[in-house]
């Protein structure tokens, strides 16, 4: 581990540590962890102040991310399907780190991170998240499926989120198709769904969840569309290390059931967490926009829309939807 980051570990608490204490520790000398703070300084959303006499301190403490901590939130059962956890302090995307190398053949690996630098959402968007701040993870998976049969895994998904989320008592937030979160008709969170593997199957995907825990107002500037989160929402209480765990249970248990139920087990709860069925609603597909009222899921996952020319089923991918309102 970097030398930088045990220094931040130290510093998460956001009390005074004194520069000679810091060199002690690190068995460096004080010029040594200077050099390291003002690397510190560089991460986004990390404010490391100086006092004379006092020392070095964060202006906000941070709860950065603990195996254990995240296990502990974990079923007995889901812990025992994780084969490998690996904590990041910084990586270009979690979902990328895991589509390579020794990770691109394993089967319940899960892959978080303290700062994701080169985050990515649905459709290419960029996803902006401050050191520590927010929630980055990724979860790979090996499915006896094959490719075609893993097209709805995606709302699957998406309902896991929203499980979890209502486990740590978050209340009032829902889906829109296909898989983001959102609250107070904002969005709270989104996933990317990577998928690979033979036609007949195997299968392996790999799930990515973002979530908005604490974003600086710097940060939220660079989205570019309705954002919350949960600290926004009243829900700053919520522990970083135990909603992480609980989304890795939930979608460890999501992909354990889907390999049995597929869809049609997840299609009930996806409709109860549904924000916008009913709702007039636009399709963005490229620079058309459709509008019409939203009917709800499909068998297949699709979106039925109702316009006047009569009801048409769109595929995820295919469109993005957006409720009437939200401009």
């Amino acid at each position: 581990m970097e030398t930088w980051f045990r220094i931040l570990q130290h510093l998460a608490d956001g009390r005074f540590h004194s520069g000679e204490a810091l060199a002690a520790e690190f068995g460096v000398s004080r010029a040594a962890i200077w050099k390291q703070l003002q690397r510190i300084r560089e991460l986004p959303g990390i404010d490391v102040q100086a006092i004379t006499g006092r020392g070095y301190r964060l202006s906000r403490p941070l709860e950065l991310h603990e195996a254990d901590a995240l296990v502990a939130a974990m079923q007995p059962a889901n812990r025992d399907r994780l084969s490998l956890l690996q904590v990041l302090p910084s990586v270009d995307s979690t979902n990328a780190y895991l589509c390579r190398g020794d990770h691109s053949a394993a089967s319940g690996v899960a892959c978080l991170t303290e700062w994701q630098q080169s985050g990515r959402g649905r459709r290419g968007r960029s996803w902006q998240a401050g050191f520590g701040r927010n929630l980055a993870l990724s979860l790979a998976w090996r499915f006896d499926l094959p490719l075609s049969a893993m097209s709805g895994f995606s709302l699957a998904a998406g309902v896991a989120v929203a499980r979890a989320l209502s486990r740590a008592g978050v209340e009032g937030h829902g889906l829109k198709w296909p898989n983001d979160i959102h609250l107070d008709g904002r969005k709270l969170a989104g996933l990317l769904i990577e998928a690979a593997g033979e036609t007949a199957g195997p299968s392996r995907l790999v799930v990515g969840v973002g979530l908005n825990l604490s974003v600086d107002a710097d940060q939220g500037a660079g989205i570019d569309q309705p954002w919350i989160d949960l600290v926004t929402a009243g829900h700053g209480n919520v522990g970083r290390n135990r909603l992480a765990g609980l989304i890795l249970d939930e979608l460890i248990d999501c992909c354990s059931r889907y390999q049995s139920e597929g869809l049609g087990g997840f299609a009930a709860e996806w409709q109860a967490y549904d924000l916008y069925a009913g709702q007039p609603v636009r399709l963005i597909q490229g620079e058309t926009v459709i509008s019409g009222q939203y009917l709800g899921l499909a068998g297949d996952g699709g979106l039925r829309l109702q316009t006047a020319a009569g009801e048409h089923v769109f595929q995820a991918g295919e469109v993005s939807l957006r409720a009437v309102s939200h401009r």
